[in-house]
């Protein structure tokens, strides 16, 4: 790995890079396809259908029929790009996913975008706070949850050269830049953002700039905040995990997903091989639907905000 950390904020909306990287990857290897399920506008791609009309397919509101159909090209040398908001990306297609998908060691990439919170207005139906953990628990995929534009630009190149299936959960919208476009990351590896030693916080996604806040406040009041990005989810750095764990007060998760068979558990089992150490703190989703709202309203009504996070952590330390 060769990671930079940025300097500058210059944040892009992710669907943005997901339409830039998928005309690079176009051009660049005959083999790549993009397919939607009616999304493309929200997905950003509409300037990639335009220009690409002969690599791009709208599949419609027929999501396992999309997932099934890029399984099928997959098995022909294509290596497929699909979209869709995330629970019709996992839940509604699951059978697809193991059948068509793993099952049969098809190369599909998968991009299941505004999970958990970032669902907003579009209420319960589209919130997914479970994609995680039906994802983590098929053979041969390989599941990333980018914390800035720049990993998720990365994942994505990455995930065009794993031969298999690939799961992106990321929002479509902007994301505070954490690396510089320069770095270069590893699948299976994860990375400390920020050195500490008394707290250590393994974070995905959004939550990683979330943890970053908490790192910033907890050192007004002496307390020293690790900050690790577990942006590849599987396979999971349980080398690095256990490593950082070793010394700390207090062991915090931190998602945007339900409590249920995601990252807190995948840490918890990692750190359940090496014995007694510190009380864990599983910062997630409260077993609970989704709802309507803004992003801000529903980070706060799950716990997931940099305040939240502090007052648990201060309650336990």
């Amino acid at each position: 790995m060769n990671i930079q950390f940025a300097t500058v904020q210059t944040p892009k909306e992710i669907r943005a890079v997901y339409q830039e990287t998928l005309n690079e990857l176009i051009e660049s290897n005959p083999s790549i396809l993009v397919m939607d399920a009616d999304l493309a506008g929200a997905s950003g791609v509409a300037n990639v259908f335009k220009n690409h009309p002969d690599r791009c397919i709208n599949m419609g509101i027929s999501e396992a029929n999309m997932v099934s159909a890029a399984a099928g090209m997959s098995l022909t040398g294509k290596i497929p790009f699909i979209h869709t908001f995330a629970p019709f990306a996992t839940r509604r297609v699951f059978d697809q996913l193991y059948m068509s998908g793993v099952y049969q060691r098809s190369n599909i990439k998968i991009y299941g975008s505004d999970p958990g919170f970032w669902a907003a207005h579009n209420g319960g139906t589209h919130t997914s706070m479970e994609d995680l953990a039906m994802t983590r628990a098929l053979p041969n995929i390989t599941l990333f949850a980018p914390s800035d534009s720049t990993q998720f630009k990365w994942c994505m190149k990455e995930a065009a050269s794993i031969d298999g299936v690939v799961y992106i959960r990321a929002t479509r919208k902007v994301l505070p830049d954490i690396y510089d476009p320069s770095s270069e990351f590893e699948t299976g590896k994860a990375i400390v953002v920020a050195p500490g030693s008394d707290v250590v916080i393994y974070a995905i996604g959004e939550m990683v700039g979330e943890a970053l806040n908490v790192r910033a406040s907890l050192a007004t009041q002496g307390i020293s905040v690790e900050v690790v990005d577990c942006f590849s989810v599987k396979p999971l750095d349980e080398t690095l995990i256990r490593s950082e764990a070793v010394g700390k007060k207090l062991i915090v998760t931190a998602e945007n997903h339900n409590k249920i068979n995601g990252l807190g558990c995948a840490v918890a089992h990692a750190l359940s091989e090496v014995g007694h150490l510190a009380k864990q703190l599983t910062i997630a989703v409260d077993d609970r639907f989704g709802e309507v709202g803004t992003t801000d309203y529903l980070m706060d009504k799950f716990g997931l905000t940099s305040r939240q996070i502090e007052e648990k952590i201060l309650t336990l330390y």
